[in-house]
């Protein structure tokens, strides 16, 4: 079955459901957190009032830059959620994880649970790429327009497979074994990921993307023959 669709067919558990509603929760949070301090910013280096020759002094300036700010924040607020509840989710990447191996895969023995410090590293080196690389991605989506939907549709399928993939295999491998797998069998990876990232795209469902890619990469993790050893000696992961 494809990991898609094993991933689909179990995207009612309620598990699942409460890591998507955990991560948007966070994400919305850490938004929030953002634009309020940035709206904090741009009044603290704006002065009340100043004086212009000839024109006298002027106190409404700081109320415009700060009205015209807004729409500036909800606009990067929209770009940023998706990339945002995705590295969010990703804290809670085990939930899902188990959850799938509990249905689908229950004669596994207990995976190593990544330690907390190592998730939220992993949750700000992602964030930070995927975000990074989608701005840079604007210039070519200026200057190759027609092709924009390919260009996103290939570079976040790469960074959410890349990811993503990392993120199921140590729960069962070393992070050498890992990447070494997953190098091994990037096609599948990548066609993966970027069959992930068409949602991306679509308003409100991409949001359900980071759960939904955990799920499926799970599947595509315990597909692999190569994987079969570490699955059933987790022990190897430490």
């Amino acid at each position: 079955m494809s990991p898609i669709l094993a991933a689909l067919g179990q995207f009612g558990d309620p598990r699942f459901r409460k890591v998507l509603f955990k991560g948007i929760g966070l994400a919305v949070a850490t938004l929030f957190v953002i634009s309020a301090a940035f709206l904090w910013f741009v009044g603290a280096i704006m002065p009340d009032s100043f004086t212009l020759p000839w024109i006298g002094t002027i106190t409404w300036i700081d109320n415009v830059l700060n009205w015209s700010a807004v729409p500036l924040v909800i606009a990067m607020s929209a770009f940023l959620m998706v990339p945002v509840a995705s590295a969010m989710t990703g804290i809670f990447l085990d939930d899902v994880a188990q959850a799938v191996e509990d249905d689908h895969y229950p004669a596994l023995g207990p995976a190593r649970r990544t330690p907390v410090t190592e998730i939220i590293g992993d949750t700000i080196r992602f964030l930070g790429v995927i975000v990074g690389a989608n701005l840079v991605a604007l210039i070519f989506y200026i200057f190759f327009t027609p092709f924009a939907p390919l260009i996103f549709w290939s570079l976040n399928g790469f960074l959410l497979g890349r990811e993503y993939f990392q993120m199921v295999a140590i729960r069962r491998m070393s992070r050498k074994d890992a990447d070494q797998l997953r190098k091994t069998h990037r096609g599948r990876v990548w066609f993966t990921g970027s069959l992930m990232a068409i949602p991306l795209s679509i308003p409100i469902v991409n949001l359900l993307v980071p759960v939904l890619g955990a799920a499926a990469f799970t599947h595509l993790f315990h597909s692999l023959p190569a994987s079969t050893s570490a699955r059933t000696n987790p022990g190897r992961a430490q």
